[in-house]
């Protein structure tokens, strides 16, 4: 069977998400624009897909969980089919899950542990992991926003642009100064470090 078109995405909810992994026992987080809007506490733009963040470790656990659904390890537009008990390959770190129909959910493999966050894209980035990670009132776990923003920051898209504009206000001094930080280390000609070092 053929997977779906790429752009074929019929994301689940957040709490649709929650459902099928709290009851797991493993560390998990929604990631992407999704976090975003769920650090607003409201939905302040379409999303295209659902992204979940997983610690290596779990990545079996959370497949054997979605064993119903067929699993696509992805990466720079390209859709690699997995067969049972296979892992993505080397430089994969997403897998969309599909129910034949629509892609439902994108599994993002990330390093760490329990306690530590480490910054996929470069590991010498590291924090606790309950400075990154902040839940919702009902308890769905999000990556908080100044974690969102470093990964967006690479990129410049307009939902990018959204993203930040809605959140930056939003951010706490610890987090905002955080971010800066790794900003400079990382992307020291961002736009974005004028507007977050600009004096209230």
């Amino acid at each position: 069977m053929s997977p779906p078109d790429g752009r074929a995405w019929r994301p689940w909810s957040p709490e649709e998400v929650a459902a099928r992994l709290d009851p797991l026992g493993v560390t998990w987080c929604v990631a992407g624009g999704w976090a975003i809007d769920l650090a607003a506490g409201r939905r302040t733009r379409d999303h295209g897909d659902m992204e979940v963040a997983v610690l290596r470790r779990d990545y079996h656990v959370v497949r054997d969980a979605l064993r119903e659904l067929s699993p696509h390890a992805a990466v720079s537009g390209t859709l690699h089919a997995l067969a049972p008990g296979e892992e993505p390959p080397e430089g994969y770190f997403q897998t969309w899950f599909t129910d034949g129909e629509a892609w439902l959910v994108d599994v993002m493999i990330e390093p760490g542990d329990d306690d530590t966050w480490v910054y996929r894209r470069d590991e010498t980035v590291r924090a606790p992991r309950s400075f990154m990670v902040a839940r919702t009132a009902d308890g769905v776990p999000y990556l908080a926003p100044h974690g969102g923003l470093l990964f967006k920051a690479k990129y410049g898209r307009a939902k990018d642009e959204a993203d930040f504009a809605v959140v930056e206000p939003l951010l706490p001094p610890e987090q905002r100064a955080w971010l800066v930080d790794v900003l400079r280390r990382l992307h020291p000609e961002h736009r974005w470090l004028s507007v977050l070092t600009a004096s209230p």
